[in-house]
């Protein structure tokens, strides 16, 4: 049995957002396995706070800073044919870390994590490559340009990193995503989809911390009669600042209609400058980042996900399911988790007369509401352990590591 490399664009700790979320859980699982190598990127401090949980699970590490402006990363990529998404996470220092690590170590699997870490697996490398893309990023960017936003540069993106997304997942032994949705949206994106061996690995939650049984409700959910409404999500993400601006502009005004006192809490790191100058707009509470989420989850009557742009599965929908809250949300929210609605939530298209009529009727009867929220729970209990998510990848590293196969 030889040895995994781990290549990640964030430090896996502390995993307090999406994509954090899940490589700590792939590394957890991979440490298992065999002695596990980290190669990734640090952000901000917080993130070289995690060097030290880094050192306890991993053989060893190579976190480097990423400081080069987006400016400069787009520059550079303009200039050389390349992904903004490539060049802002392009480190020599890295390079140098992985090469030397191959010269040193039997490394038998590579086990790269989001599209953008996959040039740092080199050419000539005859072990087992496993892709965690997670979402078809590619299809995100045509999004944005649909949507109006930069649209020749979003196009350009979408179009060289479709081309970076089928070249990592012809030269890959298991290429994954994170649900049938969009494992089924990149192999139609496929020139060849014979080349690619595609596999589904979802997200999963940890239910035992995100249990509402052992979470007190933050104090500000305490008073008034009217509905408390929560969303919460890394605030410099641009689809989370969207839905967030959406409700403040579009929502809350139609429920603050209906109900006078209706509240919108905002919670999450970043928040943009656009959101920080809406701050003080009737019914809205922007709290930024807190040190615990949960008990905002556990105080709401409603979390919201109106997401206009979404890819894969969202950890803040899983999170709140597993406190037991109605969440409403948008058919791009819901597209990468089977639950049912009606039953596990309430979804609705993006229009404000219609979000308030999904929530009326629910809010019209308690025994609904707590009937929708222990539905939640039990789904997510089921369907997304983190544990029963990550088994498949036994199978997908045991030719290289020897393991037995979980099946």
């Amino acid at each position: 049995m030889g040895d995994i490399l781990f290549l990640t664009h964030r430090v896996p700790f502390p995993p307090n957002r999406g994509d954090k979320i899940r490589a700590h859980h792939v590394l957890a699982k991979l440490a298992q396995l065999g002695p596990v190598h980290v190669g990734c990127f640090a952000d901000s401090d917080e993130d070289r706070l995690g060097r030290t949980d880094l050192t306890r699970i991993a053989a060893s590490h190579c976190i480097v800073d990423r400081k080069k402006p987006l400016a400069l990363a787009g520059i550079e990529a303009v200039l050389n044919g390349q992904p903004v998404s490539l060049t802002a996470f392009r480190s020599v220092r890295l390079l140098y870390w992985v090469e030397h690590l191959l010269a040193q170590r039997d490394i038998a699997a590579i086990v790269v994590f989001s599209g953008q870490m996959g040039q740092y697996v080199p050419p000539d490398y005859r072990g087992q490559v496993v892709i965690d893309l997670c979402d078809v990023d590619s299809a995100k960017f045509e999004d944005y340009a649909d949507a109006g936003e930069r649209v020749w540069l979003n196009r350009r993106e979408a179009r060289l990193l479709a081309r970076e997304e089928q070249r990592l997942a012809y030269n890959a032994a298991a290429t994954i995503l994170i649900s049938d949705a969009e494992a089924t949206l990149f192999k139609s994106r496929l020139e060849d989809p014979s080349q690619a061996s595609v596999h589904v690995i979802g997200n999963g939650i940890d239910a035992v911390a995100f249990d509402p049984a052992v979470t007190t409700p933050h104090p500000a959910f305490a008073d008034g009669t009217d509905p408390h409404f929560v969303f919460t999500g890394q605030l410099d993400y641009r689809p989370n600042e969207q839905a967030a601006l959406w409700v403040i502009e579009s929502l809350l005004p139609v429920l603050r209609e209906r109900f006078a006192d209706a509240h919108f809490h905002i919670v999450g790191r970043n928040p943009t400058p656009a959101l920080a100058a809406r701050k003080a707009a009737p019914g809205v509470t922007l709290w930024g980042e807190v040190p615990d989420v949960r008990p905002f989850l556990a105080g709401a009557d409603c979390v919201l996900a109106p997401l206009l742009i979404a890819r894969g599965v969202q950890n803040k929908v899983l999170e709140a399911m597993a406190m037991a809250r109605p969440v409403l949300l948008t058919p791009e929210a819901a597209s990468g988790i089977a639950a049912r609605g009606g039953e596990h939530w309430l979804v609705s298209q993006a229009d404000p007369a219609a979000m308030l009529k999904r929530f009326e009727k629910a809010w019209a009867s308690p025994a609904e509401r707590k009937q929708l929220g222990e539905a939640a729970r039990e789904f997510v209990l089921q369907h997304h352990a983190w544990d029963a998510m990550l088994a498949p990848l036994d199978g997908l590293l045991s030719p290289a590591l020897g393991v037995r196969d979980a099946a």
